[in-house]
């Protein structure tokens, strides 16, 4: 694919430049503290770039979902606090995203500095794309540079439609992962192709699984989502969650795959208990002989057995979602296996962002094991699907010929 990105842009010294990341990271809900840094970390490469060529960085963010509204809790003064540090270097925090005092301050910044403007997401024009608000919001900077590849799927002021007003570059997260999702979808993976599949809900799923349906050679299905599955088979799943409205789908992805020998691959055992906790009963049992009240929580050694073998063999692997209830002791083992398996492997691996990338920095399995870890759980769905996001889309070279 080709973009536009920071190695295109003649000159940065004195530039204001609107720098769009994501920094919608988990905090801790009573001391505001930043349990994951990852996507902060991930910034310092454009932030870095961009300092050494003398701009006037101007930082935009959202944090969590306030919906058109401010919320204290969502304010990014911890979050600018913990880039200062990072960075060694003064972040002026603003308290809005828009004001005369904002205009004001970044008028008088001078070459190296960095304003970081308040949750993008306290103004409902945000989400809107509202063509008044993100003019406006364009006046504060001379060029954009998109380096929020988890908010790419969304058609937001500050992720694409300030490409209506000013010139539009890819930043170095940004283009890394494009650069890395992009092989999978425009080369010839090597062979076989392994998708596997957790989480709750199909829905999300959907898209990329019909998209490898005749491309991929093994889809490995575990948590909730292959409980939907098995309900599709007529498996008994007791009290676990599965998707009723989704079942049809389900079977028709059963249907589509069952004309293909051994490629779909869902649990033969589980880990069941009634009560999702730490403390939780557990039991480890056949996927038929589910009793009724149990619910299953996650895939069982028999099944990560397998899964693993066919993960050792395979050539390219992408991963989207924790195969069980892997924040609870009892229920991480299974996801635990599969991340080792594939960490273990020498094949081409592709991490969905989100809980995935989550876990295996739970896990404290090396981020270098892994060909690429992204930082985008339903960008990274949405892309690998085919389809085109909208904060990608405006970074395409032929946009501006």
């Amino acid at each position: 694919m080709e973009i536009r990105t920071l190695k295109d842009i003649e000159n940065l010294e004195g530039k204001k430049v609107l720098l769009r990341v994501d920094f919608n990271v988990p905090m801790d809900k009573t001391t505001g503290e930043i349990e994951d840094d990852t996507r902060i970390t991930e910034s310092l490469p454009t932030i870095n770039f961009l300092l050494e060529k003398g701009a006037k960085i101007i930082i935009m963010s959202h944090l969590g979902r306030p919906e058109g509204e401010v919320k204290e809790e969502l304010r990014l003064t911890k979050i600018g606090e913990y880039l200062s540090k990072l960075l060694n270097k003064s972040v002026k925090k603003m308290d809005e995203v828009l004001s005369d005092i904002v205009k004001k301050e970044i008028e008088r910044m001078q070459n190296g500095e960095i304003i970081l403007l308040e949750n993008m997401r306290f103004r409902k024009e945000e989400e809107e794309c509202e063509e008044n608000f993100t003019k406006e919001l364009a006046s504060l900077g001379e060029i954009f540079v998109n380096d929020a590849f988890g908010t790419a799927h969304r058609k937001h002021a500050s992720t694409a439609g300030l490409a209506d007003f000013l010139p539009a570059y890819a930043g170095v997260l940004m283009e890394k992962e494009i650069t890395h999702l992009s092989k999978v979808l425009e080369e010839i993976p090597a062979k076989p192709i392994t998708m596997i599949f957790g989480g709750s809900k199909i829905d999300t799923k959907i898209g990329i699984i019909q998209h490898f349906l005749d491309k991929a050679d093994y889809f490995l299905i575990g948590g909730g989502l292959a409980n939907t599955f098995l309900f599709a088979k007529g498996v008994n799943v007791g009290d676990s969650l599965y998707e009723k409205d989704k079942v049809d789908v389900a079977k028709q992805i059963i249907e589509k795959l069952n004309s293909k020998e051994n490629s779909l691959n869902l649990p033969v055992d589980a880990i069941v208990a009634k009560e999702i906790s730490d403390e939780a009963q557990v039991q480890e049992i056949a996927i038929e002989s589910l009793p009724e009240e149990m619910k299953i929580l996650d895939i069982g050694r028999k099944t990560a057995e397998n899964f693993s073998e066919i993960i050792k063999k395979s050539g390219t692997v992408i991963w989207n979602g924790p195969l069980g209830v892997y924040e609870y002791k009892p229920f991480m083992n299974g996801t635990k296996s599969i991340a080792e398996a594939i960490a273990d492997s020498e094949c081409v691996s592709i991490i969905g962002g989100g809980d995935t990338a989550d876990c295996i920095k739970k896990f404290g399995i090396p981020e270098g094991k892994f060909t690429h870890i992204s930082t985008g759980g339903g960008a990274c769905i949405e892309f690998l699907s085919g389809e085109k996001l909208p904060g990608i889309e405006i970074l395409r070279k032929q946009k501006f010929l």
